[in-house]
């Protein structure tokens, strides 16, 4: 929660000078040391309103900072290389440090709509983020619609444009996106019972494929859904993202509060899943 503080000069006679002000952000923590959700805050009419939306910009402006300005990521590329010989090792980091991402404990609730939820996760100069929801789909029908990354046009408008470039193996697969990424996107299915279905995606480089003059080349370290099995055949759906400075001004509006365009998206996932719940003839006759 954010505290304000207006410093003011007075005297006896006329009006008080208004000196400083100042906005200090609190946690509020709980018996286990770790921080408590707040409940929800309803601000009062007019000057309570403009205060509330004050601080939700503030918010963001304070992720922006912390992460944008003050990484250089100019200095270390994401990408990496991509070289045929090393595939097996490169499409192995590419699962292994997704997996490892969402076994990390200390997801934190940022907001929740309609049982879509945002979980932010903060590692020394680097921000995560999780979205995640149930879906009334099975979790191998969901796996195999959302592996294909050329179908994610027809539900997230960040995606303008998909290509297949390179078809490494039967999981692992290289995709062009715009606004230009180049993106590996590994694929597994579980090693057992209660383990989830991993698409796993990363950048990697290319020397057929430079930049697009004039688009500025995106970088994921490392993104990727991870589809686990409930009840009735229906499936968890989790989204991850370690944020890079080009992905993080359209996630930093969530996180503050400024946007809902997580939910959109999710909802947008949501009936994108359901309309294919079942699969078409041809793909019936490809297995």
């Amino acid at each position: 929660m954010e505290v304000g503080v207006r410093a003011e000069a007075y005297q006896e006679e006329g009006l008080n000078r208004h000196i400083n002000s100042a906005f200090m952000t609190f946690e509020v923590l709980g018996d286990s040391g770790k921080p408590c959700t707040l409940p929800r805050i309803r601000p009062e009419p007019l000057e309570g309103e403009r205060r509330f939306q004050e601080a939700t910009a503030r918010k963001k402006i304070r992720l922006d900072r912390k992460y944008i300005i003050s990484r250089k990521q100019s200095e270390v590329p994401l990408s990496v290389p991509w070289d045929p010989r090393n595939q097996v090792y490169l499409s192995y980091n590419n699962v292994s440090a997704l997996k490892m991402l969402a076994a990390r404990k200390n997801w934190r609730l940022s907001t929740e709509k309609d049982k879509v939820r945002l979980y932010t996760l903060e590692q020394k100069s680097m921000l995560s983020f999780r979205v995640e929801a149930e879906v009334d789909v099975p979790a191998h029908r969901a796996f195999c619609l959302l592996a294909e990354l050329s179908n994610r046009t027809s539900w997230d408008m960040h995606y303008k444009k998909c290509e297949l470039i390179h078809g490494v193996d039967d999981d692992d697969f290289i995709y062009h996106v715009l606004q230009d990424f180049i993106l590996l996107a590994s694929r597994r299915k579980p090693c057992g019972h209660g383990d989830s279905y991993v698409i796993a995606l990363r950048s990697v480089s290319l020397a057929t494929h430079p930049p697009f003059e004039g688009y500025n080349r995106g970088e994921v370290l490392c993104a990727g859904f991870t589809i686990l099995e409930t009840n009735n055949n229906m499936s968890l759906i989790s989204y991850y993202n370690q944020a890079s400075p080009e992905v993080l001004p359209y996630i930093s509006t969530d996180i503050a509060g400024l946007s809902s365009s997580f939910y959109h998206t999710f909802c947008s996932c949501s009936q994108y899943l359901s309309r294919n719940r079942q699969p078409v003839a041809s793909e019936e006759t490809r297995r």
